[in-house]
């Protein structure tokens, strides 16, 4: 199943909403690197430009626009969204990958749940940063969240008690 930028959709997805990724190019520092990317923001729908699309420049920086992305929705994960949306300061995740050629970087995912964000941490590879939560994207998540989160208590498991070993056939002879 894909979407109509040839990516896989997850299935159990049950929303999806489309946005817009805006890159910034800015030249390093350092001697190692000539420039760093980093993405800056999501835009609330698809854009009519075209990706990678340079926006403007600002002396020693430039934004990109990189392309669209779906933000994908699903009912299990309704209580980190809710705890991303009560942080005060919602935020989406970006993960970019570097590119094999062409443009520098691909678009991975967008995603609003921390947990999926911060495990894109763990390659290495990935280009993950947060960004600021768009004001008509936060209202589409708490919609999303009102429909479908269902309030789940904490069980504690409870251990089974241990099973005593049966003592060996000379277990006295070598305590004499």
């Amino acid at each position: 199943m894909y979407c109509d930028e040839e990516r896989p959709v997850n299935p159990t997805a049950l929303a999806r909403i489309p946005v817009g990724v805006v890159v910034e190019r800015r030249r390093a520092k350092g001697p190692w690197l000539d420039v760093l990317w980093r993405p800056v923001c999501v835009l609330a729908g698809r854009a009519a430009s075209a990706p990678w699309t340079e926006l403007g420049t600002d002396g020693e920086t430039a934004m990109f626009y990189a392309g669209d992305s779906v933000i994908e929705l699903h009912r299990t994960e309704t209580a980190n969204y809710r705890g991303n949306l009560a942080s005060g300061a919602p935020a989406l995740w970006v993960i970019l990958r570097r590119a094999a050629s062409g443009p520098p970087y691909a678009i991975v995912t967008v995603t609003a749940d921390p947990s999926e964000g911060e495990a894109f941490t763990d390659a290495g590879n990935d280009l993950v940063e947060a960004v600021p939560m768009p004001m008509p994207i936060i209202e589409r998540i708490a919609r999303f969240i009102a429909e479908h989160h269902v309030e789940r208590p904490f069980t504690k498991r409870q251990r089974e008690k241990a099973m005593p070993l049966e003592r060996p056939r000379n277990a006295d002879r070598r305590m004499a």
